[in-house]
């Protein structure tokens, strides 16, 4: 199913002829929680997204995951939303695709914790794993570019169609957007399949490695 590149709410055109009252007050508020989020620090930043209820999902899910990894990694990989075991435990990428996320970040001498750092697009798991809608993509947002402002990671790793493609705005498939180097909040980012996806279809194994030294290049080449 494709992703409608626009994520925020837009506010109706006002009609010909009718004049103008300024800026909707939704988004005024929306700027101004935006501006804030873009000024904390590390541990309020965390504070925030675990108090968070600015949309639907936190009512329905345990408990917010904000992500893993040291403050400095040079490497952020970022995939979808938390899912069932995510919810439960707090942290993003466990379960059998976690291993094989950290087997291929082994391969490539990265661990998480240590020199990357995982996210995901929502810090709420969808209630039964759906896709996520676009507001809750627009509420959640402030919160990853924040992360990625403080971190300053080298390189980002997109993990997966729904990561790929809410954040470079498209609807083209990973395959077209493989093997080149695009960009996000500033920070070259690189794209490549989910773990989950891989383990259901093993083969593309090797597309996922070619992505993972395409990356390492690039970080090389970042200097």
């Amino acid at each position: 199913m494709g992703l409608s590149p626009v994520w925020r709410l837009r506010r109706p055109a006002v009609a010909p002829g009718q004049a103008s009252d300024g800026p909707d007050p939704q988004e005024r508020g929306e700027a101004t929680r935006d501006g804030v989020i873009s000024s904390l620090g590390w541990d309020a930043l965390k504070s925030r997204v675990a108090n968070c209820t600015d949309c639907k999902l936190r009512a329905g899910c345990t408990q917010t995951v904000f992500g893993v990894g040291g403050e400095r990694a040079q490497w952020m990989l970022i995939g979808e939303a938390p899912g069932a075991d995510e919810d439960r435990l707090g942290e993003p990428f466990v379960g059998q695709a976690g291993k094989l996320l950290d087997n291929m970040l082994a391969a490539i001498g990265l661990r998480r914790g240590e020199n990357a750092y995982i996210a995901n697009v929502l810090k709420c798991r969808p209630p039964g794993n759906r896709n996520p809608e676009p507001d809750e993509v627009a509420a959640c947002s402030p919160y990853l570019r924040r992360q990625i402002a403080v971190i300053q990671p080298k390189l980002i790793l997109a993990l997966g169609r729904f990561a790929v493609q809410t954040l470079l705005e498209t609807d083209a498939s990973i395959g077209s957007l493989r093997g080149r180097t695009h960009s996000y909040a500033g920070v070259p980012l690189v794209v490549t399949y989910h773990p989950a996806y891989l383990l259901r279809n093993p083969p593309d194994k090797a597309k996922a490695w070619a992505d993972l030294r395409f990356a390492m290049q690039t970080v090389a080449s970042l200097g």
